[in-house]
């Protein structure tokens, strides 16, 4: 059974290796594609006149995003923000995290690994509309993190909490529904995979609401 857990170690960790390679490669990609955008969305020309420049509180938005996923990795994401939209290309704001995640793999009858932890932290994000109704999306984070972890042997070892860096990258979906709303859908994953990071080496759903004051 000693033997059996150390190959799948060392798979593991050989498949963690060309993840990280692969997801420093796409971050940097992302990081260039999201500062692209940026530029040129404020090379843009302003159509609106000199008095109508400056805040505008109508631009302000508040909203959040809900996060799901269930199998042998779950996660649950409560994460109200608030933001700003500059124009019709660009919008910024911030907001906090409150999530629960947990990870688990089966190495037979009574033998599993299961990790869990609790989460809340602060986040900030920066989100371009390259078209009309689709967004990408960065978002640092860092989160206060807690839990513990369940060995095959039935063993158990609470974590120290720890603050956590997260850069989370996407793209989604923005759905009118009348008035100042508007639904979003998002996928995300986090580029920076930190090994206690909430969100693990995968892509996963965001569903979000947004509600123009």
């Amino acid at each position: 059974m000693q033997e059996r857990y150390s190959t799948c170690s060392s798979v593991h960790s050989r498949h963690s290796i060309i993840i990280n390679m692969a997801m420093k490669h796409f971050a940097l990609a992302a990081f260039l594609l999201f500062g692209a955008l940026a530029v040129q969305a404020q090379r843009e020309p302003v159509e609106e006149a000199p008095a109508d420049k400056g805040f505008k509180k109508e631009n302000l938005f508040f909203g959040g995003n809900f996060g799901l996923s269930f199998g042998d990795y779950t996660l649950v994401n409560v994460s109200p923000q608030v933001g700003y939209r500059f124009n019709r290309y660009f919008a910024a704001g911030a907001g906090v995290n409150f999530l629960y995640s947990s990870y688990k793999r089966n190495y037979g009858v009574g033998a599993n690994y299961k990790e869990n932890y609790g989460n809340a932290g602060l986040n900030i994000f920066g989100r371009v509309y390259p078209i009309e109704y689709i967004l990408l999306q960065l978002q640092p984070e860092a989160n206060y993190v807690w839990g513990k972890i369940k060995y095959p042997d039935n063993t158990e070892l609470k974590l120290k909490g720890e603050v956590v860096p997260s850069l989370l990258g996407g793209a989604g979906a923005v759905i009118p529904t009348g008035g100042r709303g508007s639904f979003i859908i998002m996928v995300q994953y986090d580029l920076l995979q930190n090994e206690r990071s909430p969100y693990q080496n995968r892509a996963f759903y965001n569903f979000g609401y947004n509600i123009g004051f």
